[in-house]
């Protein structure tokens, strides 16, 4: 304003006329014409910051670059961006943080692949010496069934597929499925309630949801349309109904005749408690109420009968409706039980209000029994592991832990956050103290499951383990691993010392780090995975069960289980995903690592 006063007025004339004027106007140019000289561009170069890997004294990603040039001498200073709020300005530095750790990213991008390539190599040989039979037996090359013939790997490897985005495999799986699975239900003989529905309708039901069926989610356009496995579902979950209503209690018989749709106890009559209450994800997702009446039934029935510290025996009568014997463990026979009575409860929503609720409060019961009555510590080196009731509380505890007991790391984190990262639940003051001590006995559980592994001398865990305590040892008994710390711990017997591929322990680590996010687990993950490529890949296609981790070369057993695609590699390949994918705040896993959707509250 005052130079253009000083150009279209009278002052100009008296200011140049006057020397003091004189020196003020070469005293305002030179100003001028030094701040155009020193200016510098303050735009911010994010991606300059970035590719330089600078940073400022405060450890922050410098944003600001660039130098004096002539052609910016007569630009006009860029207007100044608005300031940061605390969250965008976090959000800022963890972008330039993931960027700045790129190489993490990748490698874990390019460990999920290996994952994915590893299946497919199990699926080639699967296809190419099996197709249609319910098991590979990969060294000799052929097909065998040993659970009823619905070709269970086929539905087991499924979602496992649409999740990796292998569309070939999904094609295959999905077309075999919409010629070939309705009639075989229909002619085929006996099966295994528990095992047929949550391999079989457990797979079809997600398959379902994760094709698009619920319009949702869609994870792949190859395969027939959802509604085929729906349509499948229903005609399968129609015949296992006859488990329920043959029984003259609540428990169901713990067998089916498909071709007629008729059910009958086991030849012992007794059914397993974990098979009965591990029924319910899979019947309360199909829409019909006639499914999840019966099977909620069960879970009813076994809120009424007597238990200890909330822990149940591993026997259940249909007959009579009552528990069997006294043995408690938390092992085969027992392990689900304990997973579905959370599982059940957040499928329904989680509410603290809601018909379910005694459920989440069974499954509180329980996990303070498992602490007071089941945990004890090896010696010399204090490995927390959850042992045996043989003879119920009134007989000796056993030191004895199955590998199947490695579920419950996982479903302990997902208990105490139910499927939210610990740093958030914490944030909002979600967690009680019972949480915090279920998280904590989860990550020292989930230790243990490791070192079952790494003891050995192929990094792979037993079936069944045992643990020096003061009063039980056995010399002679090692995994191999002479250098493992934990080498003087754990015992492993003759019978236990083969390998079936299973889920448990890899399970538990996936859920332990989408929930600390504590990235050991996943180096734990990536080792157990580099020992199954070692030891159990075969060339030919698929991989082999073990007879014996503890020495090498191992001797093989010729079967691949259902499982090692249907949860093994799904676990191991989530594990290195981005959190994102299958989220545990909005899906829960059956016991067969199918995932279900959470109801959404209305």
């Amino acid at each position: 304003v005052i130079s253009q006063a000083m150009l279209t007025s009278n002052v100009k004339r008296d200011v140049i006329r006057c020397s003091t004027g004189k020196f003020l106007v070469l005293l305002m140019i030179g100003g001028l014409a030094y701040l155009m000289l020193a200016q510098r561009n303050h735009v911010p170069s994010v991606s300059n910051g970035v590719a330089n890997g600078t940073s400022n004294k405060e450890g922050e990603s410098t944003l600001f670059g660039g130098g004096t040039r002539l052609r910016n001498l007569w630009r006009r200073a860029p207007r100044l961006p608005p300031r940061l709020t605390p969250d965008e300005k976090a959000t800022l530095i963890n972008s330039i943080h993931d960027v700045g750790n790129v190489h993490v990213v990748l490698k874990w991008k390019e460990r999920q692949e290996s994952v994915k390539k590893a299946f497919i190599h199990a699926w080639s040989g699967y296809k190419n010496y099996a197709m249609g039979y319910d098991e590979l037996m990969p060294l000799s090359q052929r097909g065998t069934d040993g659970l009823g013939g619905l070709g269970a790997t086929i539905v087991d490897a499924l979602d496992t597929a649409i999740i990796m985005g292998a569309d070939e495999v999904v094609s295959e799986a999905g077309s075999w499925i919409e010629a070939h699975l309705s009639e075989k239900i229909s002619h085929k003989g006996q099966v295994n309630l528990f095992e047929t529905t949550i391999r079989v309708l457990g797979g079809l039901l997600s398959a379902y949801h994760l094709s698009g069926g619920e319009q949702e989610m869609n994870l792949t356009r190859k395969g027939p349309k959802p509604v085929v496995y729906l349509q499948t579902a229903k005609v399968l979950a129609d015949c296992l109904l006859s488990a329920f209503t043959s029984s003259p209690t609540s428990i169901p018989f713990s067998d089916v005749v498909l071709r007629d749709c008729s059910a009958h106890p086991a030849p012992d009559g007794l059914s397993s408690t974990s098979e009965v209450s591990t029924l319910q994800l899979e019947f309360n997702y199909l829409s019909n109420p006639k499914y999840s009446q019966e099977a909620m039934k069960v879970m009813e029935h076994l809120k009424t009968l007597p238990k200890v510290e909330g822990l149940v025996p591993i026997y259940i009568s249909p007959h009579s409706g009552e528990f069997n014997g006294e043995n408690i463990r938390l092992g085969s026979r027992g392990d689900s039980y304990y997973e579905y009575l959370l599982k059940v409860w957040l499928q329904q929503g989680a509410r603290q209000d809601g018909n379910l609720t005694y459920l989440y409060n069974m499954y509180q019961e329980a996990m303070k029994g498992v602490r007071n009555l089941l945990v004890r510590k090896s010696i010399p080196n204090g490995l927390v592991f959850v042992g045996e009731l043989p003879s119920g509380r009134r007989g000796a505890f056993s030191p004895k832990m199955d590998h199947l007991v490695c579920f419950l790391p996982g479903t302990l984190a997902l208990g105490a956050t139910k499927g939210l990262t610990k740093g958030k639940a914490m944030e909002e003051n979600l967690l009680t103290f019972d949480d915090m001590e279920n998280l904590k006995l989860a990550e020292d559980l989930a230790k243990t499951c490791f070192e079952m592994y790494s003891v050995t001398s192929t990094g792979l865990a037993p079936e069944i383990a045992y643990f020096h305590v003061e009063d039980y040892s056995e010399r002679g008994l090692d995994g191999g691993n002479k250098s493992s710390e934990y080498v003087n711990d754990i015992i492993i017997k003759h019978a236990d010392r083969h390998s079936l591929l299973r889920p448990e322990t890899v399970e538990s680590l996936f859920v332990l780090y989408r929930i600390t996010e504590d990235p050991k687990y996943r180096e734990w993950g990536w080792q157990i995975f580099e020992a199954f490529e070692k030891h159990t890949k075969v060339d030919s296609g698929g991989y082999t069960c073990l007879d014996d981790v503890t020495v090498i070369p191992p001797r093989t057993r010729d079967k691949m289980e259902t499982f090692f695609l249907g949860e093994t590699l799904k676990y191991l390949y989530l594990l290195f995903a981005d959190n994102s994918v299958i989220p545990l705040n909005e899906f829960v896993f059956n016991t067969e690592a199918h995932p279900i959707p959470v109801k959404r509250a209305t």
